[in-house]
């Protein structure tokens, strides 16, 4: 987390409402761990990741919907999934990522 939070801080200076995705489960390769997190600002900005890119696009999608509803919402990523290919996931293994809006 210390490496988004001085990027939330600015964004939340200037009125911006934010997003957290957070890896909570890899099975398999993963290029990121458990904990690994990445925030997205509802001006589009990114700080952090989750994937080292490889399905970045898609969480980045689900934390702005975060931000739009307020909803939390798990994310399940693998190479067995219909959609994996589709959102870049071709490293193999399962990722999964919880996204919530952040709130204070």
């Amino acid at each position: 987390m210390k490496d988004v939070l001085p990027a939330i801080e600015q964004w939340r200076a200037r009125g911006e409402r934010v997003a957290i995705a957070t890896v909570v489960k890899t099975l398999g390769s993963a290029p990121r761990g458990v904990g690994a997190k990445m925030a997205v600002s509802s001006s589009g900005a990114m700080a952090g990741s989750v994937s080292g890119g490889c399905i970045e696009g898609a969480v980045f999608d689900a934390c702005q919907e975060a931000i739009r509803t307020g909803k939390a919402q798990l994310l399940h990523f693998g190479v067995a999934d219909d959609d994996a290919w589709d959102v870049g996931l071709a490293c193999g293994g399962i990722i999964d990522v919880f996204v919530e809006p952040l709130e204070w």
